[in-house]
């Protein structure tokens, strides 16, 4: 009779979350992806990864058209030499 009623407990608790967390998978908890280094990182960004807000500080033709993701720039924070809060920006 308990592990009924537990059950029961269950399925309605899983009718009433939000969308967001029944939804949620495996790659969702895993985070953002880390890149080994910025090769890498430009083969799924071209133009890398910032903050959003962030302003390229490189001299020349400012990067415009980087990923603005905040957990991904993170995350992969330490290939940010200039420290401008844009990761591997390429224009």
């Amino acid at each position: 009779m308990k592990s009924h009623r537990l059950a029961a407990v269950l399925a309605t608790a899983a009718l009433l979350a939000p969308a967001s967390l029944v939804l949620a998978g495996p790659a969702d908890a895993a985070g953002p992806k880390t890149y080994r280094n910025c090769t890498a990182l430009n083969k799924d960004y071209p133009h890398g990864v910032g903050k959003p807000g962030a302003v390229d500080k490189t001299s020349g033709t400012r990067v415009t058209s980087f990923t603005r993701n905040a957990k991904l720039y993170r995350a992969n924070a330490k290939s940010d030499r200039d420290k401008d809060g844009i990761a591997c920006e390429k224009a």
